[in-house]
């Protein structure tokens, strides 16, 4: 693969919109990118969601909630054409970063945000003692039973309620000790 690759040279950019109009600027992003053939420029236009469980008089719902109202995350090569054209979308009020230069963020940060499946070569062996850095058990310490490598999974036994119990972990989701 060659440095010319767009996928290499693109990151993630913050957009700050007004609160709510986070998928109408998605999708008028979209659009111009479409219109003006800005494909190469614009990747990925992405409003992180969650889905959350609530039960509300003995009914389970699924409710789908944004993570970080009021920002969309966009993939792009930054040139004068696609931050203009970002910039200068009805709903956005500008990027994340310094002025008018946009910070990208970092692979952990594109990582942990869960954004982008990013591969993580984890040089980890069972035996290794691992610290869990996000999900229902962060924070907790863990011995590796298992490793993945394909699927990017770890078997991990953690010390619950004093006892050892076996939870199945991303490797973006551990940290090494």
């Amino acid at each position: 693969m060659d440095d010319t690759d767009p996928s290499k040279l693109a990151k993630w950019y913050v957009v700050h919109t007004y609160s709510g109009h986070e998928n109408k600027v998605k999708v008028n992003i979209e659009k111009l990118v479409e219109n003006r053939g800005m494909q190469d420029l614009v990747l990925a236009i992405v409003v992180p969601t969650e889905d959350r469980v609530e039960i509300k008089n003995g009914q389970r719902k699924v409710k789908t909630r944004k993570m970080f109202p009021g920002y969309v995350i966009v993939k792009m090569i930054v040139t004068n054409e696609s931050w203009y054209l970002v910039r200068n979308t009805q709903g956005v009020t500008g990027f994340v970063g310094h002025g008018s230069e946009p910070i990208p963020l970092s692979d952990e940060e594109v990582r942990r945000m869960g954004i982008e499946k990013v591969y993580i070569d984890l040089d980890i062996d069972p035996g290794d003692n691992v610290k869990v850095i996000n999900g229902p058990f962060e924070s907790f310490m863990g011995v590796v039973e298992e490793v993945n490598m394909d699927k990017q999974i770890l078997k991990v036994k953690i010390s619950m309620f004093g006892r050892d119990t076996p939870v199945e972990l991303e490797f973006g989701q551990v940290d090494k000790i």
